[in-house]
């Protein structure tokens, strides 16, 4: 089984089944850690939080932070169309623990979830959290949101809302930059072919090596920033 806790929940299936938007919006939930420790470090905790804090007990871990790809609501909780989503508030009152974002992401967390600034660790692209002798790098990938956050443990990359196996996020949003979101992507696509893309959504699968998804995915074939911005329309 090997010492990597790595664990992909959907929203609407494998929790959150009473919640009927989280079965439409389709979002990934992820639990990684190190099962030596039993420590274990949750991405976008949203929709039904006590739900996904009972799958890592069951496994036998322990909730020691939480990871943030972005602000958005449907990955930490807050309202969004009037409706209220779980998130990161239920998190610190059942597991209260640190929560990771770049620093750009801060003030939007802070306002989307109500949590105050001592309740979140601020980082740059490049530092490294650890969870037990587990080691997840942060890859600034700004373009869906300023912050917008990837990670990468060994061969995965959990990608948030950058980069899906069909598509990208979208740019249209406040704070999304479209130049940002090309540059993102080609960073991504620098990665290794091996490296095993795990997206913030359920958009065209669960998950796929990057030399598939490069394959497969339009928005990763095109060649130059001119190009992309005259498909982007700006």
């Amino acid at each position: 089984m090997g010492q990597l806790y790595f664990r992909q929940l959907l929203a609407g299936r494998d929790f959150a089944q009473a919640t009927p938007y989280a079965a439409q919006m389709q979002n990934f939930v992820y639990l990684v850690g190190d099962r030596e420790t039993g420590e274990a470090l949750v991405v976008d905790p949203a929709w039904a939080v006590r739900e996904i804090v009972a799958v890592a007990e069951a496994d036998g871990m322990r909730i020691a932070g939480a990871l943030c790809t972005h602000y958005h609501a449907d990955h930490i909780g807050g309202t969004v169309f009037g409706i209220h989503i779980d998130g990161l508030s239920t998190l610190m009152e059942v597991a209260p623990c640190p929560v990771h974002v770049h620093r750009l992401e801060a003030d939007g967390v802070r306002q989307v979830t109500g949590l105050s600034t001592t309740d979140l660790v601020i980082h740059d692209s490049g530092d490294v959290v650890q969870v037990g002798d587990i080691p997840i790098e942060l890859l600034h990938t700004p373009g869906h949101t300023p912050g917008s956050l990837c990670f990468r443990c060994g061969a995965s990359l959990v990608a948030g809302d950058t980069l899906f196996l069909q598509g990208c996020g979208r740019v249209d949003l406040p704070g999304a930059n479209p130049d940002d979101m090309f540059r993102s992507l080609q960073k991504l696509r620098s990665l290794p072919p091996e490296t095993v893309l795990y997206p913030g959504h359920d958009y065209g699968g669960p998950h796929a090596e990057l030399r598939d998804v490069a394959a497969h995915n339009d928005y990763l074939k095109i060649p130059d920033l001119a190009t992309w911005r005259r498909l982007m329309g700006t």
